[in-house]
Parts: structure tokens; sequence; C-alpha cells
């Protein structure tokens, strides 16, 4: 079991940018709790799983430091508990807060019970409940299976057959690095690289088949941070425009009559609310102009293909005797056609 532990840290130290490690610890969660951050769906047909915490003893990924130590402790783990003998029925526990693009996930599994099917897998880079990639493995089928869902309707089934002993503990992997995409059990390739360019990015979800009662445990995904698209446009401005002071871009919140910041030299402010300015160039177009005592700011619209104003950036620039608002905004326009220039619609923004 000390694999699946020691890949990741490999699999980390090897990347060639830098990474985020995400971890889904269970153990903190009480019996019967469905995990935070989680969405329970269903894809094919019948009504979504039960996914809650359970108590199962799991043996320890470390080597224990004496012979003395205990090597299996009683803990809590994600448990899929709904036995819906539905055929074409594949209870899904989507994680709701992050889309990974290139990844590397590793989890343990074991099916426990199950009539018609037996089985535990990931669904990734998954759009919605129709289109998604997944590995999984059937204990009673004795099967390693990757495939892909588009529109609802399964494509070609590869993987090779293999004992997959139900109510013991398994390590699954999956790599996704672009196209091309590698799967693991038990720490060892089950068959060569896999290459698809059907998903770029998604969500990640636990995924099992019909009546299959399933535990998951040590689920850790090491991936490329996804940079929005705003961010990078404003940090390749920052690098050639010398004397700007600062760029910031807001697009509309969430709530109505609310803006927030998806572009700024700093990362830390990512997130935060925009004031009345903001909101007024968004809403109306307007070109607003701020004079400060080392500074001279202005806001201005980002617009998409039709016209209509979609985000507002904020110009930080150095001031100097006699600015006045028609000089500073002659001074911002050309950075504003800049980032205009590549830009056609909100999601060449934040998508």
């Amino acid at each position: 079991m000390r694999r699946l532990f020691h890949w990741v840290l490999a699999l980390s130290a090897a990347a060639t940018l830098p990474a985020a490690e995400k971890t889904f610890d269970f153990s903190r969660l009480k019996e019967g709790q469905a995990p935070p951050g989680f969405r329970s769906a269903a894809g094919g047909a019948g009504k979504p799983g039960d996914w809650r915490i359970v108590l199962d003893e799991v043996p320890s990924l470390m080597q224990p430091l004496t012979p003395q130590a205990p090597s299996v402790s009683k803990r809590p783990v994600l448990a899929q508990m709904a036995q819906d003998p539905t055929d074409e029925h594949f209870p899904l526990l989507i994680y709701e807060e992050e889309v990974f693009g290139d990844f590397t996930l590793t989890t343990r599994f074991k099916t426990v019970a199950g009539s018609a099917e037996r089985m535990a897998g990931i669904a990734f880079r998954l759009q919605d409940e129709t289109n998604y990639y997944v590995l999984r493995a059937s204990s009673l089928g004795n099967t390693f299976r990757f495939y892909k869902v588009v529109n609802g309707e399964r494509g070609t089934i590869i993987g090779p057959e293999v004992p997959i002993p139900s109510g013991v503990w398994h390590e699954l992997g999956v790599e996704c690095k672009g196209n091309k995409i590698r799967c693991f059990l038990n720490g060892k390739e089950a068959f060569p690289t896999l290459t698809d360019s059907s998903f770029t990015k998604g969500k990640i979800a636990f995924w099992t088949k019909s009546d299959s009662v399933s535990y998951f445990t040590d689920t850790r995904i090491v991936y490329t941070p996804r940079e929005p698209p705003a961010q990078a446009l404003v940090r390749e401005l920052l690098r050639k425009q010398k004397r700007l002071l600062g760029l910031k871009i807001y697009v509309a919140g969430e709530q109505p009559n609310t803006t927030r910041l998806v572009a700024s030299r700093d990362e830390t402010e990512l997130g935060a609310a925009g004031g009345d300015t903001e909101l007024k160039v968004i809403a109306s177009g307007q070109i607003y102009y701020v004079k400060g005592d080392d500074s001279a700011t202005v806001v201005m619209p980002l617009r998409d293909r039709n016209g209509e104003p979609i985000a507002a950036a904020r110009v930080i620039m150095t001031t100097f005797p006699g600015q006045t608002q028609q000089n500073a905004v002659i001074r911002a326009t050309p950075i504003v056609k800049s980032l205009q220039a590549k830009i056609r619609s909100l999601q060449d923004l934040v998508d």
C-alpha cells in the first residue's frame, strides 16, 4: 500500500511547472455525513447515489515504525451505499470546487457489495453527467477499464482482464497531460498511454455502477493550477509596459450589481469585489478618470464581439505635472486596445 504515497510524491517532484496538491480528507467527517464541496448526481438511468461517510478498517500507507505498531486502523472513508440494480445507472459524486486540466490523481478503493455489479472508479475531465472520461475496476467481471462518455453514449472500452478481489483495498491512478492519459492499478501502468482530445479539462467525480457498494479513501490530486486567461493577459502587458503601476480587470459578480476582480499584478487580490466605478463602466460602457497624488487611473470598458461591455479594465499609470483626463485616456487607450484585440467574449477572460 505504500506505492501510492511514493508515486504521488515522485510525480509531484518531477513536474516541470509549479504544482498544487489537493487531498480529500474524509477522516475529519462524522459517520453518516455527506462530504462538503461535492454534488451527488447520476449518469444514465436512475436516481443519484447515497454518498456518505462510513467507518472501515484501512491499511496504513506508511511502514509501521515497530512490529508492534498497528498496520490497520478503523477510520472514516467515503462510501456509495445505494443499491439501485438498474443496469445503465452510474452514481457520481462530483467535486464542484475546482476544474482540472493537467493532473495526477490517486485513490484507494474497495468494492464491498453488489449482485449485478461491484464496480468503483473515477470520472474525470467531466463536463456534465453525460460527457466525461472514466477509469473503473470491476470485481465481478475482473476487469480494469477506461472509456469515454459523449452525450451519454459510451465509447470504445479499453483495458485488461485482471483479478480485483472484492473486500480488499486497491489503488487506482490516472494522469492527464494535454491529450495524453495514463492509467494505473496498484501502482502499475495498466495499459499503454492513451491519446484523446475530446475533453481538455473538467471536474473530478467518484463513480460506481448499478447496485455497487464501494468505498474510497486517501484521494490526492497533484495538478497544474489553471490560470484565468485575464491574468495571463495582464501579466504579459505589465511585463511589456514598465511604466504601468497596475492593471486590473473586473467582471460582473455572481450577485446582482456586484463585480469581482479576475486579473491583477497582486494575485492575492483575485476575487475581491470592485467598486461603483467598475460597476458603472460595465453597465454603461463609459470611461472614468481618477487622479491621485502619485498616479492617474483610467477605467475603461472591454467589449465582446457584439460591442457590449463585459468587463472593466482599471489602468493605473504614473502621473506628471499638468496631467489631465484627456491625456490620461490617450495614454491608457493603447493598453486597453491590446487587451481588446484578444477578447471576443467573457469566456476569453474567465474560462
